[in-house]
């Protein structure tokens, strides 16, 4: 398994991020050094302290009086700067964690097609989720603690070097050590934190699939064996996450050994220097250079501390930057044209494409669709129908061939007006959370109330729609009301119908209706398909007897072309097909 850490390139993109907010970072910086003083003079006060009641025999009140008030000061500014920085660290950390959750879901809707259907749909969530959440609580450790580190040490270094250079040195000595056992740490531990990281993404993927389809999970008692995956998918996010948090916890323990080793010889070494009185050590200086060494050290051990949440970050920023590292759609042309008044001639042209380059799915399809047409696409499962749509709406690219459109390849118009000069009605439903009518309105967002109502009438949905409780103010989905599919289905239709695009496509649009309401419906999308071209995929032959042209496709390839009694005079596929329905 490989090793992954953050790349240099990564580590300058996240700095982009945080100079968006460099006057709340200098603020932080600033507090960052008046504690991180006031911690140092509050240790050289205690040590003086020491030395002003162990002096002469006699203790000067008034020096001491002084000392105490120097400190009292001391520790409330000390308190309120790191109360300051936490506040301005969070601030920071929030707001940039915001900008790279914004930019990662804007590449959402730059990323082709392929890139959803290949990549489980909760594993993205998970992303945006708990690895950006992991970079928060990372960022905000690192922010509060890296500027008043850096202070603390250079100012303890000062001190040390001011008041025994001999100890400092034995300091010193062990100071290459903290950075041995964490260098060491990170570099075994890393890869388990980005497996860790990958197996949560495949859990929530997992369950948010398994909560969707939980109907389908009761119905054929998948119950147990659903349990059992769970239990496997969470036992080995268990086995990595043990791993990781193993390997990075010695990290802590350890440092604080050699953190106490230090202790140890300053304690030995100092009390000799003490004795022999050696350089004008006393037991005030050790003191205080007890506690500069537990100070120089102590940002060591925090940053140690805190490696488990630094390493799960850099894990789950690598899984956010290969969201964005992924390609982009094939972007437009630069002499790509905004499509304008498209009349409907749609020709395919010696197409060819397969999802896996490994497996042919249609190769070398040539059709000619003219204008005004409604084109009936049938054929078993799997034999390309929806591919086909594919192609022409430009989800997917072409391995071979052309998709002209009124004589133009449909690569030379702009995607967003190709795709606009269609309407879609699919088998799958999406509704999102909000009012009937805003998700009616989707297609077209300046419509009026009286054209939304006249689209739900046109689909046959404002009978239902009236009888909720508010009718078509009524909020759906997680905060409102659930509809069944055929209801969904409908709304569907609507938002379709109220598009009014010049272009249609109805892949299989009326699959969970009625029968009498698919028959109504019908008769709806004949009148709107009237001198449109319109693409029909349907597995009930019942729906598509009046099309123009049928198109019926096997492995990829039109195998048969015609209307519904030519066809069906032919004795061919369609027409057993069609036999297999009705007999």
């Amino acid at each position: 398994m490989k090793n992954k850490t953050i790349r240099p390139s990564d580590l300058n993109r996240l700095l982009r991020y945080l100079k968006k907010y460099k006057l709340t970072a200098i603020a932080a910086l600033f507090f960052g050094v008046v504690s991180g003083v006031g911690t140092v003079l509050s240790t050289y006060l205690i040590g003086t302290g020491i030395d002003t009641l162990v002096g002469a025999g006699e203790v000067n009140f008034d020096i001491l009086t002084r000392i105490l008030l120097w400190l009292g000061t001391a520790y409330l500014i000390t308190l309120l700067s790191q109360w300051l920085v936490r506040v301005l660290a969070n601030q920071v950390s929030f707001k940039v964690v915001r900008d790279l959750r914004m930019d990662t879901f804007k590449k959402l809707n730059q990323l082709p097609l392929s890139f959803f259907d290949q990549t489980v749909h909760g594993n993205v969530v998970s992303r945006f989720t708990n690895d950006l959440e992991s970079l928060s609580e990372a960022l905000v450790l690192i922010l509060s603690n890296l500027f008043t580190g850096i202070i603390i040490i250079l100012s303890a270094l000062g001190f040390m070097l001011y008041l025994s250079p001999v100890l400092t040195l034995v300091v010193l000595s062990v100071t290459p050590l903290f950075f041995l056992v964490g260098w060491l740490v990170a570099k075994h531990s890393q890869k388990y934190f980005s497996q860790q990281q990958n197996v949560l993404g495949n859990l929530s993927g997992y369950a948010s699939e398994m909560i969707t389809g939980q109907k389908v999970v009761k119905a054929f008692n998948y119950e147990e064996k659903m349990e059992e995956t769970f239990q496997e998918m969470n036992l080995e996010l268990y086995n990595w996450g043990q791993k990781a948090q193993f390997a990075s916890s010695i990290t802590n323990p350890a440092s604080r050994f050699i953190d106490h080793v230090a202790y140890l010889m300053i304690g030995v070494i100092g009390g000799l220097l003490v004795i022999n009185n050696v350089g004008a050590v006393t037991i005030g200086t050790i003191s205080s250079f007890v506690i500069y060494s537990s100070q120089f050290s102590k940002p060591f051990i925090e940053i140690s501390g805190i490696m488990t949440q630094v390493q799960t970050a850099i894990a789950g920023l690598n899984r956010i930057y290969k969201i964005i590292d992924t390609p982009n759609e094939v972007p437009d042309t630069k002499e790509a044209v905004v499509m304008e008044n498209p009349q409907g001639k749609v020709e395919f042209k010696n197409v060819s494409f397969s999802y896996d380059p490994n497996i042919d799915l249609i190769k070398n399809l040539s059709i000619s669709v003219e204008a005004g047409e409604t084109v009936a696409i049938v054929g078993q499962t799997g034999a390309g129908k929806s591919t086909l749509i594919n192609l022409l709406m430009r989800f997917y690219e072409l391995d071979e061939g052309t998709i002209e459109i009124d004589g133009k390849d449909s690569t030379r118009y702009t995607r967003d007006s190709l795709r606009k000069s269609f309407g879609m009605v699919l088998q799958d439903t999406w509704l999102f959370d909000g009012s009937v009518k805003d998700n009616i309105r989707y297609g077209k967002p300046e419509a009026s109330d009286e054209e939304i109502i006249t689209a739900a009438k046109s689909a046959y949905a404002h009978s239902f729609i009236e009888r909720l409780p508010n009718g078509y103010d009524t909020k759906l989905g997680n905060k409102g009301i659930s509809l069944s599919t055929g209801q969904q289905q409908l709304l569907t239709i609507a938002r379709v119908m109220l598009a009014d695009p010049p272009m249609l496509i109805l892949d299989e649009a009326t699959s969970s209706v009625d029968t009498l309401t698919e028959v109504r419906i019908q008769t709806a999308f004949l009148k709107m398909m009237e001198g449109r071209t319109s693409f029909v995929i349907a597995h009930r032959l019942s729906t598509i007897r009046e099309a123009d042209v049928i198109l019926v496709m096997d492995q990829g390839t039109v195998v048969e072309v015609g209307n519904h009694d030519t066809l069906m005079q032919k004795k061919g596929y369609y027409h057993r097909l069609h036999e297999s329905q009705f007999k």
